[in-house]
């Protein structure tokens, strides 16, 4: 499979060798090398099945994401592609390695005053003792994430799947939960809610809404079915007809779990 940034893990010689396995990960995750040249690696075979993604599918969305990522150009998710490994066929991608001394999302106490550069999201019900609330960094380039999740309907951005990495850039990682035909955007990026996109933000969506009758369009055939990618072109549409940040709907379940 070639993606439109023209990479798909052929530059890479050798097999996969797994390192260790990532223990926190609801599905099968391992740390792998391919030669000298550490990866993520998800064998299809280890996917939890999910009563709302029944088909699985999800290391094809992964690198759907990955070639939304692309057609926007932000450079937001990791290459990513399909490979084979010791079980099976399954999601590669090139391997992150972020500095979390200083977290994109993080939880505070209530009382405490967001620190500059940061946004308040919601405060988090949990034990009465210590009530805290959920923050993220106020820059361009967790907007982008936001821009890009809104497109794909992400339905687990979670604040650990932001990785900050020590030049200020950051990426957006676990995108199987996403393009679903139903609306299951759940983030901890709700600061922006109902603001208005900038120009540039803009100009990114009408970008990979244009690549839909392209290159992108015709991996995106390969990836995900014809009403997922209709769906797709329609959040698109509606995104750039509002030019505004999505909001919460009330009566859905908005944040996914845990938060970070």
């Amino acid at each position: 499979m070639t993606e439109p940034g023209g990479y798909c893990g052929e530059a890479l010689h050798g097999e996969l060798e797994l390192i260790s396995r990532v223990p926190s990960a609801s599905n099968a995750v391992f740390y792998a090398t391919i030669g000298d040249t550490p990866v993520v690696y998800k064998p299809s075979a280890g996917e939890q099945w999910l009563w709302d993604f029944p088909d699985g599918d999800l290391a094809r969305r992964e690198v759907a994401a990955y070639l939304v990522s692309e057609a926007f150009g932000w450079g937001i998710v990791p290459p990513t592609w399909i490979g084979d490994g010791p079980f099976g066929e399954g999601m590669v991608q090139l391997w992150r390695e972020p500095v979390r001394a200083f977290p994109a999302v993080d939880l505070v106490a209530t009382n405490a005053t967001a620190a500059d550069g940061f946004r308040r999201v919601f405060e988090v019900i949990g034990d009465p003792d210590f009530p805290v609330a959920i923050v993220h960094e106020d820059s361009a380039a967790l907007r982008r994430i936001a821009v890009f999740d809104a497109v794909i309907n992400n339905a687990d951005r979670k604040g650990g799947h932001i990785l900050e990495m020590p030049d200020g850039h950051r990426h957006g990682i676990d995108h199987g939960l996403t393009f679903h035909v139903d609306d299951k955007l759940r983030t901890v990026l709700w600061g922006w809610a109902g603001e208005q996109l900038t120009d540039a933000e803009l100009d990114g969506v009408a970008q990979v809404r244009a690549a839909l009758t392209g290159p992108l369009g015709a991996h995106l055939v390969e990836l995900l079915s014809p009403d997922e990618l209709e769906l797709f072109d329609l959040r698109c549409e509606l995104l750039l007809a509002e030019a505004r940040f999505p909001t919460p709907v009330r009566r859905f379940h908005t944040v996914p779990w845990p938060l970070l």
